[in-house]
């Protein structure tokens, strides 16, 4: 979710995760298990599968529960065949959704998302109708606390980071972009030199966003608390544009 202050954002999200951990978790190790289907149970060899490792690990999902969905899914000669299938709509406040799903089955999913969109107070469009309007990128997000301004920019930028985004305001961190081919170089670029990351992810940015306030930002909200809590949902993009105060309001 895109906002005045991203942090502000992410940390609405994933306070939200926190409280449906289960829930988090079972979504990577579906991740994780489709991954190594599709290209063998060896992260250094199977990129998609080092993504879903990694996020598993930025959701504190333990080490032997992702040990467990990798030799699940090495072992099953037979299991579920999950598709990757993206939906797309606009919420309240022409709000644009993108929805990225992970199902074994289409006509479920495809059913659970558009009811979520009309009850929502959006609609489901076409696929490309809203895509468009957003870019694949790596975004790595590290507290301010964990490094400096000049050390993080050295150590990104010459590991072909896109840009560097300085914190904001208070309680705000450091913002690194890169194209989805340098995420993970920079990445280990950043956890070589000792400094923690919060989180990292290959996540769409929208390439303007629609400021909600109010009714609207709240039924925003609602609309991708919905779809995030069906299980074939993988992650909900959006380009709302809450403000802090706004989202502040929504939280009390």
């Amino acid at each position: 979710m895109a906002g005045h202050s991203k942090w502000a954002n992410i940390k609405h999200r994933k306070a939200r995760q926190d409280k449906a951990k289960g829930k988090m978790w079972s979504k990577c190790s579906r991740a994780i298990m489709a991954a190594v289907r599709q290209g063998g149970p060896d992260p250094s060899a199977n990129l998609t599968l080092r993504y879903a490792i990694d996020e598993a690990r930025y959701a504190n999902m333990p080490k032997d529960t992702i040990n467990r969905a990798i030799e699940k899914a090495s072992g099953a000669a037979e299991g579920n065949a999950y598709e990757e299938i993206t939906y797309e709509g606009y919420g309240p406040g022409g709000v644009a959704f993108v929805v990225d799903s992970l199902t074994d089955n289409k006509t479920r999913t495809v059913g659970d998302v558009r009811t979520a969109f009309n009850k929502g107070g959006g609609s489901m469009g076409q696929s490309g109708s809203v895509s468009y309007m957003f870019k694949s990128r790596g975004q790595i997000l590290i507290d301010a606390s964990k490094t400096t301004e000049d050390q993080l920019m050295e150590i990104a930028i010459d590991a072909g980071a896109e840009d560097v985004e300085l914190p904001e305001g208070e309680g705000d961190g450091f913002t690194v972009f890169t194209e989805p081919t340098e995420f993970i170089t920079v990445k280990d670029a950043i956890e070589k030199a000792g400094i923690e990351i919060a989180q990292a992810e290959l996540t769409k940015i929208p390439d303007t966003n629609v400021e909600v306030r109010g009714d609207d930002a709240r039924k925003v909200l609602n609309l991708v608390d919905v779809l995030e809590d069906n299980e074939d949902v993988q992650k909900v993009y959006t380009n709302a544009d809450i403000p802090d105060e706004e989202l502040a309001a929504l939280q009390g």
